[in-house]
């Protein structure tokens, strides 16, 4: 089925948490507040790059109604944070590296009160230079931002003798291409409230995307066993990898046990600027060859990635990088050079895509290059390299055997739109001269779960409780995606539950089991595959209690909306709040696997991929440069769709995002200071933008004997639209952008009218 705005369906239901968000009822955890709480506030460096040489707090702590003023000297743990490699300081000892890097902290008792409290703490600082480009950082003679160097991570990768394979090139594209430092503009900035308890234990609510992975950290921190934190993190509001990592949370738990009060913290939009994550800005040269058919022989990469002062996961996104500039296509030899590397520039972290979108915007640049210098078409040149169904993946690896490349491929060609294209070429030119319309298409693949050699535990929790609720308890966070609409779909269909008899449990360790983290397009997939695994044995607890008290054979019963039913009347029998009465012991499933991984050592590979292809309509204004996306086409194979309104908002949703970055979003920096501040400086799209056609088709079929059930697609509809926009937009001008967002002034030499003859509304 096409999926558009005007789709609709039986499967097609409210969401559980729709109406409290259109309406502003629901309370995000920022929103908290309680009797007697203090409000925190986060001393922050006004330097990229600086040696402290004091820090005097007296003159904060001699205020009034301030209870707290904590530094490095406060933290009874661990003075480190970080995901995969925990190097961020909580707080800065003796130097600071880029101009969000924390200093100090407060509590007080106004947020005004907070406010000025920081600025009576007197911070001495001797600045030092600043290396600010990543080709510098490189450099013998640059500054070391670490002891180890400027160097955080490394990824090679060959097959083949690529200079042989050059020397047999009939035609090679040798491009730079530039991706941007992009925002990810949640509407929640980070925060939280910070409660210590009665009995001693700290509650943390606060937005993350994982929340065991914060108690984890917390605990190293605050140098606390891990039972005695508690962290509650749903509902979220928004966060596309940016609350992946801990932001606020050290410095609330901190001041909330240094006072023993709650503690509040929220951060201003500027404070999101300067201090939280944002995509890593890449420069990615590509030398590719193919012989006369057209036949791809040779590719050379080499990936240079902005990680800014800490590592985050960038180490991880460089290695999905390395990935997914080899793609889906074929080659006879390729080599990747890549480098992720230290700057004062802005924190870069995980974001939507994770390195797909810088790779692929490269990647499938080359291809629309190297189709001109041959004189073919753009879309066969890619039908003529891409993998087959049993080829390895990118790295080498064994992969889940799939035959979406194909079929997302021939699915671009049948569209309405691509149709629309081949029609266009002999219509007549607009009726304004200086508008422009072009079209153009991209092909994606994009793995899902962590990878090799990255923890990547999976499972849930379903259970029968007194008062008759089917509680389904998962470790995953819901953050706008629909997780928690899917859940409860997948429990409806596959179990025969209604709506009503439900109750899900998410986002609390005290209360769920360890599903990992809501990443990298792994929860729907992952919640399936629980379901998949409970089902046999929650439902045959269930029909067997059942069977027992109303002395019945349990093939003759089925589970149903409200309760037990007859399996050939439906008659309902015994509603689950009797039958919750009447079992002689509680009924719980539990399920704990990982995600699946290819069989290898190489460290990221992926074992399961999406695929997807995207066309796109454009209209280039040449008199302002400016593009305007008019229409798009997706196709998804990702597998059965578990949720058809929520697959379409995922993948209208990332193309929003991807929309930005191609044409407007860039947190610029210059000398590792923000010039971006705010939103006042910062555009991102909007519904005017986003207004055009949409249409996306699911590919659900998978190979006979696929056990791994859909695939994720919260990050697919991110990754293709960039390329697809830069071809439509040479499509309509004849110019070719290497660099996002696309520059209008380069856009706007390019008129081929008589502008004096031409009086434009």
């Amino acid at each position: 089925m096409l999926l558009n705005r005007e789709t609709s369906g039986t499967r097609w239901r409210v969401r559980p948490d729709g109406p409290p968000k259109v309406t502003g009822r629901l309370a995000y955890l920022t929103d908290m507040s309680v009797p007697g709480m203090l409000h925190g506030m986060v001393l922050r460096s006004p330097y990229p790059h600086a040696r402290i040489v004091s820090i005097r707090t007296e003159k904060a702590l001699a205020m009034k109604g301030v209870h707290a003023v904590l530094t490095c000297e406060d933290v009874p743990g661990l003075n480190r944070f970080g995901i995969a490699h925990p190097d961020h300081p909580v707080f800065c000892e003796d130097r600071v590296r880029f101009v969000g890097d924390a200093v100090a902290a407060v509590a007080a008792e106004t947020a005004e009160l907070a406010a000025e409290a920081l600025k009576r703490i007197e911070v001495e600082y001797e600045p030092l230079p600043v290396v600010d480009d990543p080709e510098f950082a490189l450099r013998d003679d640059a500054p070391r931002l670490h002891e180890h160097g400027n160097v955080l991570h490394r990824n090679d990768y060959a097959f083949g003798d690529v200079e042989e394979a050059f020397r047999a090139c009939a035609h090679i594209v040798e491009e730079t291409y530039s991706t941007p430092r992009q925002m990810h503009v949640y509407m929640e900035t980070e925060g939280g409230l910070f409660v210590p308890e009665a009995d001693g234990r700290l509650t943390v609510y606060s937005p993350t995307q994982h929340g065991l992975m914060d108690r984890m950290q917390l605990a190293r921190i605050l140098n606390r066993p891990e039972a005695d934190i508690r962290v509650v993190s749903s509902p979220i509001g928004g966060s596309f990898g940016g609350k992946d990592e801990l932001n606020v949370q050290p410095y609330g738990s901190l001041l909330a046990l240094a006072t023993g009060r709650p503690v509040k913290l929220h951060n201003s939009r500027f404070e999101s600027v300067r201090a939280g994550l944002k995509r890593h800005p890449m420069r990615i040269t590509m030398r590719t060859g193919t012989d006369a058919s057209g036949k791809l022989l040779a590719h050379r990469v080499r990936v240079v990635s902005d990680a800014g002062p800490y590592s985050t996961l960038s180490a991880e996104v460089l290695n999905f990088a390395v990935e997914h500039v080899l793609g889906p296509y074929r080659y006879e030899a390729a080599e990747v050079k890549s480098v992720s590397v230290f700057t004062n520039n802005g924190m870069s972290g995980e974001f939507r895509g994770f390195g797909g979108n810088q790779a692929i915007f490269a990647l499938e640049g080359q291809m629309d290059r190297l189709a001109e210098k041959l004189g073919m078409d753009p879309w066969a040149f890619r039908r003529i390299n891409l993998r087959k169904p049993d080829d390895p993946g990118p790295l080498g690896q064994p992969i889940a055997p799939t035959d979406g490349a194909r079929q997302v491929w021939e699915a671009l060609p049948a569209s309405r739109l691509w149709r629309e294209k081949e029609r266009a070429a002999a219509e007549a030119a607009p009726a304004e001269p200086w508008l422009k319309i072009g079209y153009g298409a991209a092909f994606v693949m994009h793995g899902a779960g962590l990878g090799v050699g990255i923890p990547d535990p999976a499972g849930g929790r379903l259970t029968l409780t007194p008062d008759g609720k089917i509680e389904a308890a998962f470790g995953y966070e819901e953050f706008g995606q629909g997780l928690i609409a899917s859940l409860e779909q997948m429990l409806i269909e596959q179990f025969g539950f209604g709506s009503a008899d439900l109750r899900i449990v998410i986002g609390d360790t005290d209360a769920v089991p360890d599903s990992g983290s809501s990443t990298a397009s792994r929860s729907t997939s992952m919640m399936w595959q629980s379901l998949r695994r409970l089902r046999a044995p929650f439902s045959s607890r269930l029909l067997g209690a059942a069977a027992e008290a109303l002395r019945l054979p349990a093939d003759r019963l089925r589970l149903g909306e409200g309760g037990i039913r007859d399996a050939a009347s439906g008659e309902l029998l015994l509603a689950y709040g009797r039958l919750a009465e009447l079992a002689p012991e509680p009924i719980v499933c539990e399920t704990s696997f990982s995600y699946p991984t290819s069989p290898v050592e190489r460290v990221g590979s992926h074992y399961l991929y999406s695929y997807s292809s995207v066309a796109v309509k454009v209209e280039v204004n040449t008199l302002t440069g400016r593009v305007r996306l008019l229409d798009q086409f997706h196709a998804v194979a990702a597998g059965p769709v578990v949720n058809p309104q929520g697959y379409l908002g995922q993948i209208e949703g990332g193309s929003g995002m991807a929309l930005g970055f191609t044409l407007m979003e860039d947190a610029v920096m210059k000398e590792g200071v923000y010039l971006t501040r705010n939103l006042d400086t910062y555009l991102i799209p909007t519904i005017a933008e986003l207004r055009g056609r949409f249409e996306v088709l699911p590919i659900e079929g998978l190979p006979e004997g696929d056990e791994h059930g859909p695939r994720g697609i919260g990050e697919i509809g991110s990754v293709g639209l960039a390329p697809a926009i830069a071809q439509a937009v040479y499509d309509a001008v004849g110019v070719r952008t290497a660099k996002l967002p696309i520059d209008p002034e380069a856009l706007q030499a390019v008129p081929d009218f008589e502008s004096e003859e031409v009086e434009p509304a």
